[in-house]
């Protein structure tokens, strides 16, 4: 069956999601890995074993959301469970976005969340930023370490990892993955300064309303 312009556009628009990635140095080697969600029932994902610099349009798995294949010539990225999981537990979603961002990933090693009163970008764009505990890359376990916190987050720290990006498109899911990194940079430049200060109780508050205005658009 001919793909129609809905997936061509977000194939395209995978590839340069990837060489974005790869461009800021959030992924390496075979790292990562990227989906959106195509109509009610399938996804598109970026196949195992690529450097994300080398992905092209055809190179994508078209999936059920079962996990079946549809079609493509290649296997789907091995931590696919986390994805399919995210589109049952979160209809919102529309896109995944899995990278190992060097900084965000070093609070995931050292078994340090993110603080969200730590930047007004943090508050208002990403909300707050949760530890998944360890479990093996590229199985269900994995996936089951997430049940706890896909209500009320986008973005996540997994321990010994990665990090992983929700969104209802794939450009705010690959944002979120950038502001992600970001942030982590600036609170460990803030912490190597010797004082990272916190927002107070009430300005989170209000970032948060702004959050929740934003998302309800």
């Amino acid at each position: 069956m001919r793909p129609s312009a809905e997936e061509i556009a977000l194939r395209k628009a995978i590839a340069t999601v990837c060489r974005r990635l790869w461009e800021r140095g959030l992924v390496a080697g075979q790292d990562g890995n990227v989906s959106v969600r195509l109509g009610r029932d399938r996804i598109l994902v970026t196949p195992a074993g690529y450097s994300k610099v080398d992905v092209t349009p055809g190179d994508l798995v078209l999936l059920r959301l079962g996990g079946t294949k549809v079609s493509g010539n290649n296997a789907a990225s091995s931590e696919v469970a986390v994805h399919l999981r995210a589109y049952a537990r979160r209809p919102d979603v529309r896109a995944v976005v899995h990278a190992h961002p060097p900084t965000a990933t070093g609070f995931a090693l050292a078994g340090e969340p993110l603080p969200e009163s730590a930047l007004t970008e943090v508050g208002v764009l990403l909300g707050p930023i949760p530890l998944v505990p360890y479990g093996v890359p590229g199985t269900t376990e994995l996936a089951d370490r997430f049940e706890p916190f896909w209500s009320g987050h986008d973005a996540f720290l997994m321990a010994n990892h990665g990090a992983l990006t929700l969104g209802p498109d794939l450009r705010v899911a690959h944002q979120r993955m950038e502001t992600l990194e970001h942030a982590a940079r600036v609170v460990a430049t803030a912490r190597g300064l010797g004082h990272l200060q916190e927002l107070e109780p009430g300005q989170l508050r209000t970032l948060r309303a702004t959050r929740a205005r934003r998302n309800a658009k």
